[in-house]
């Protein structure tokens, strides 16, 4: 087989943050797929087919990310962020494990992004400078007990956390749950920021403690980020700087 799958990370946003690697990937390509707002991040060339499909269709993308290649063809799939955190990376293996043997001889490589969790930490500074866990929220594909377990078991280990997906027009209130949740399992009122569209035009940024933290300061295109016990907010206002210490004093 001389065609192979390369699954990417186009980063939170910016040009600029897309990793040189992924440029290269892109630029010898036969085919991109992808979500459709992430396809159309792509400039159209010659000799390149653009797939753009809608959201929850990952494993037909991938199937056909698949197929593509076995005839022949160089197939990029594209995602946000990491291609393999809450992305399309893990739906590939997915359709690939699922389906014929001869896919298993296909190439497939995973090329690292610059993730919308790491992308809002360096925002505001380093609040993710010492354990933490990342959750997401969607229980599109997970029950919603597992959710809250998961989230009482991190608010107990006193981790910092970053949540993925917190509130959609589908999941109105799930993000509400969330933060009953956190306020009766942490008894504390640590920074929580909210760090909306990072690196792009539409950025906005806000730190406030988790007793202030209303569901509608997030939305799909928001990271969710929660301190720990020991996470401290230097600066407040339009440039806030917050971090978490990297050392724990018994």
């Amino acid at each position: 087989m001389s065609g192979h799958v390369t699954i990417v990370g186009l980063g939170p946003g910016a040009d600029d943050l897309v990793t040189p690697q992924v440029t290269a990937a892109i630029e010898q390509a036969t085919d991109i797929i992808g979500y459709i707002p992430y396809v159309a991040r792509i400039a159209p060339r010659e000799g390149l087919t653009l797939h753009a499909t809608d959201n929850r269709v990952e494993l037909d993308r991938s199937r056909h990310a698949l197929e593509l290649a076995a005839a022949g063809h160089r197939v990029v799939v594209v995602s946000s962020g990491d291609p393999g955190v809450f992305a399309m990376a893990a739906a590939v293996f997915e359709a690939l494990e699922a389906g014929p043997e001869h896919w298993r001889e296909l190439p497939i490589d995973v090329l690292p992004g610059i993730t919308a969790m790491l992308a809002a930490a360096a925002r505001v500074g380093a609040p993710l400078g010492h354990d933490f866990c990342a959750i997401n929220l969607s229980d599109n594909l997970k029950p919603w007990a597992l959710i809250e377990k998961r989230l009482r078991l991190a608010a107990e280990a006193d981790f910092a956390m970053a949540f993925y997906n917190p509130r959609s027009k589908s999941r109105p209130d799930g993000f509400a749950r969330v933060l009953d949740v956190l306020n009766a399992a942490c008894g504390d009122d640590r920074p929580v920021i909210f760090a909306r569209a990072v690196s792009t035009p539409e950025e906005e940024i806000r730190v406030v403690p988790l007793t202030q933290a209303t569901p509608e300061m997030a939305d799909m295109r928001t990271m969710v980020l929660v301190g720990s016990s020991l996470t401290r907010v230097l600066r407040e206002g339009d440039d806030p700087l917050v971090y978490t210490p990297r050392s724990v004093v018994p």
